[in-house]
């Protein structure tokens, strides 16, 4: 990668506030035209992490850089765009003029009906920001962050609150700012939110990174898998086998999870010859996140998009 590649930058980057290590000597890179996914257990850092590369926070030890700059830097601050967790933004200013007013801030900006239709704010232009839904600000927010033509997007929990609908909206309007060459920095706790838009992933526990990667790189770190099968075999028994973690019954499938499919579904096929619809899903990014960061808690939300 080459340096002009890379538009945020944590570099070994150590956070404390009074005992409590928040960071732990961080690496990570937000790369052009790209969604790097930051994701952790609460606690683990990740806030930090954005605050350090927005110029919220300095770093006790290790650099963060915007563009090569320092985050605090005017220059680089024009060329973001933030959608945090709460916003302050003023209850009794309609869309239009939350909208109106945050382009008058950038020389170039992007059009009205171009934030609109990015955000699906179609219908709401006219009504006041406190008589909007939860969901319905989150997107007001987003069209906001988007409103500068932003060529690095910091997205926190950009999809609380909305309907699936709506976030696959947003999932869409995403990727069509990636194709832009839009870079974009994204923490979720919804982790099929990651696995369908990020294409690489910082998993942090702790203040410390313990995988980053690409999607499958990350995956790859474990060798986890589930089997379903129709089998009338007694799950207790499967339980002992070696390369086994867990198996349960549900109904007429029993559900494995297991180190080695290969060696497990062989011996499967062997103790029940009629043994049927056997399935092998390799890990997926839940599994991974739990395995790595086993020892941080709470985990991250699991919900079916």
């Amino acid at each position: 990668m080459q340096p002009h590649d890379s538009l945020a930058r944590l570099a070994k980057a150590h956070k404390t506030y009074g005992p409590l290590t928040a960071l732990d000597g961080v690496d990570l890179d937000v790369r052009r035209g790209e969604v790097l996914a930051l994701l952790g257990a609460n606690g683990a850092g990740k806030s930090t992490a954005i605050g350090l590369l927005l110029g919220l926070l300095e770093p006790d030890r290790g650099a963060a850089t915007l563009f090569g700059l320092r985050p605090q830097a005017l220059a680089a601050r024009r060329r973001i765009g933030v959608m945090l967790q709460s916003a302050g933004l003023p209850d009794h200013a309609t869309v239009a003029e939350l909208i109106e007013l945050t382009r008058s801030y950038y020389a170039a900006p992007r059009s009205t009906a171009d934030c609109v239709a990015l955000a699906g704010l179609d219908g709401l232009l006219e009504r006041r920001y406190l008589q909007l839904s939860g969901g319905q600000q989150r997107r007001v927010q987003f069209a906001l962050a988007l409103c500068g033509r932003p060529e690095l997007l910091f997205l926190d929990e950009p999809t609380t609150g909305l309907d699936i609908e709506a976030r696959q909206g947003l999932w869409r309007a995403i990727r069509e700012l990636v194709d832009g060459g839009c870079a974009v920095l994204l923490t979720t706790h919804y982790l099929e939110e990651a696995e369908a838009l990020a294409d690489r992933v910082v998993m942090l526990a702790r203040g410390r990174v313990v995988a980053a990667g690409r999607m499958d790189e990350v995956r790859a770190q474990i060798v986890q898998a589930r089997i379903r099968v129709t089998s009338a075999l007694d799950p207790v028994q499967i339980a002992a086998w070696p390369q086994v973690r867990d198996a349960r019954r549900d109904g007429a499938r029993l559900e494995l999870v297991v180190d080695d499919a290969d060696a497990v579904v062989r011996r499967l096929l062997a103790a029940d010859p009629g043994c049927v619809d056997l399935e092998v899903q390799r890990a997926g990014l839940a599994d991974a996140f739990v395995e790595l960061t086993r020892d941080a808690a709470p985990a991250l939300h699991q919900e079916a998009a």
